[in-house]
Parts: C-alpha cells; structure tokens; sequence
C-alpha cells in the first residue's frame, strides 16, 4: 500500500475523503485513564465545530463502545470498505463493535498490527479534521506499525501524577523518539480529588509530578484533570462527561486539554509548511 505526506491530507490514497491530523493517545501503562481522555478530547474537538473520528487501537481491551454507547455492527456494501459507527456526531470505529464482547481476542503481534492497518485504510472515514487513536498502552507491535506505515502528526502522552506512572511515560517518550513521532504535549489525569462535603483538594495520586515530567522531557503540558465521579458514571453509561455535563470541573479541564491540542498541532503545522516552503526556494536557486 502506497502512502502519501499527511499534509498533503490522505491516509490511503484509494480512498476518498482526507484526514489531516492523525493524533496517538498514547501511554506507558495502562490504568491512567487513556480512553476516557481519548473520548473526551475527541468530544471537545466535536463539539468545537471540528470533523473528528475516534479509533479504538486497542484489540485486546476494546473500551470506546463502552464509553460512547452500543451500537449496530458497522457494515460493508461492497465487501471491502467498512461504514464506521456514528456516536453523539463522532465516526467510531473499534473491534469491540467487531466480535461479541464475550470473545477473547488470542491474536499474535502481526494481526493486531494489521486489523489496526485495517481500522486505518479500509474505513470510510471521509474528510476529518483530527482522526483520535485510542492506543494500547505500552510500546508493542501496534505503536511500531503506526510508526512505519502511517503518517502520523504526533503524539499525545497521559499518564497520573505517581511515580510508578510517571516512569512508563519516560518510556512510550523514549520508544516515540526512536520511531520519530513527534510528542505534542503531556496530560495528567486523576490530578486531584475535590471532597464534595468540605471543598477540601486531595491529591490522592501525589502532586505536580506530570508537569514535573513534562518539564525535563521538554515537552508542553496541556494540564490536569480532576477525579471526579460523574467522569466514571457518564463512562460506564456510554456518555462522555463532556457532552453531558460540559460546564464540569473534568468537562472544563478536557475542553482546555483540547485548546491547546489544536493550537500545537496548528503551530507544528505552520512550521512545517514553512520549511517545505524554504526547501522549495532553495531547490529552484540551486537548479
């Protein structure tokens, strides 16, 4: 399968429609609360007039179909393209509205790795502002193959504020860099906990330790979100806590997580354009 640049807006140039920026939510472990913040960045750049899908990544652990609600198996009128689900204005698509949730998935490395490809490039994504990947956690077979075959704007690491956590953020960090993904921004979850009877701030998972992260890796930190019930709650009923209660601490935190996504991924773009731009004027002198 050929590829082209992502700025030039294709994934697979035998599909139609385009998807300018291919965004990983990414993570060293898992149990930080990757998908639910994948779901409700997705939802922020919804409901902020951008066309936006939503990838579930993760073979083993499906949980987008959870946290956005059931829907009927996604179909394909000609055998080869598949339609994705449509959720509360976002295309879906996950393997969990693939198989019965009963079924364990036992597959080796090389069938994730092309069931993902597949997720990718036999979808009918149409034209998409931001296309969100819900990643795995870890650095395995999946990260790898997106790194080689897809052509990716960059990364989005979460983790929570404890050690243990903090140090497999380092690690999915160092496997982004080897693999040349550039990583856009840090976000920590479960920041902080507020008692709802004195108003008091806990800080149950320690305290500072994404920004900390994020300030010797270089890298910008796009803020904390709150542990906050009502996140669980919507989660479990398949309803993003920012499209139910948007004016929430957590929705509030997602929303500004989103913010300053967009103004990263257009300043790198901008970047970009700009030295392709002067390669361009140095080509044409030279010859």
């Amino acid at each position: 399968m050929a590829y082209k640049a992502l700025r030039a807006g294709v994934i697979n140039e035998d599909m139609p429609g385009k998807v300018k920026n291919l965004i990983l939510i990414a993570s060293g472990k898992g149990g930080v609360g990757k998908s639910t913040v994948s779901t409700n960045i997705a939802m922020s750049l919804s409901k902020r007039g951008f066309s936006t899908g939503l990838l579930d990544a993760d073979i083993y652990g499906p949980s987008i179909p959870t946290m956005l609600g059931d829907a009927p198996k996604p179909e394909s009128h000609d055998g080869k393209i598949i339609q994705p689900v449509e959720r509360f204005g976002l295309k879906l698509m996950s393997m969990g509205y693939m198989v019965d949730p009963n079924v364990a998935m036992v597959w080796r490395g090389p069938m994730l790795a092309g069931a993902v490809n597949q997720f990718v490039n036999d979808v009918d994504w149409g034209d998409l502002d931001y296309l969100i990947f819900d990643l795995p956690p870890g650095t395995g077979d999946i990260q790898l193959s997106l790194a080689q075959n897809v052509p990716v704007t960059g990364a989005v690491l979460v983790t929570t504020p404890q050690d243990v956590a903090l140090a497999d953020v380092y690690r999915a960090k160092a496997m982004f860099d080897r693999v040349r993904i550039p990583i856009l921004g840090l976000v920590e979850n479960m920041s902080y906990f507020v008692c709802g009877d004195c108003g008091t701030e806990h800080s149950i998972f320690a305290k500072g330790g994404g920004a900390r992260a994020a300030d010797e890796m270089e890298i910008p930190f796009f803020g904390g979100i709150p542990l906050e019930p009502a996140v669980r709650e919507c989660g479990d009923k398949g309803e993003p806590i920012v499209s139910v209660a948007p004016n929430c601490d957590s929705s509030r935190a997602f929303i500004s997580i989103s913010e300053a996504l967009v103004k990263t991924v257009d300043e790198a773009n901008q970047a970009k354009d700009e030295k392709e731009k002067r390669s361009g004027k140095l080509r044409i002198i030279t010859n």
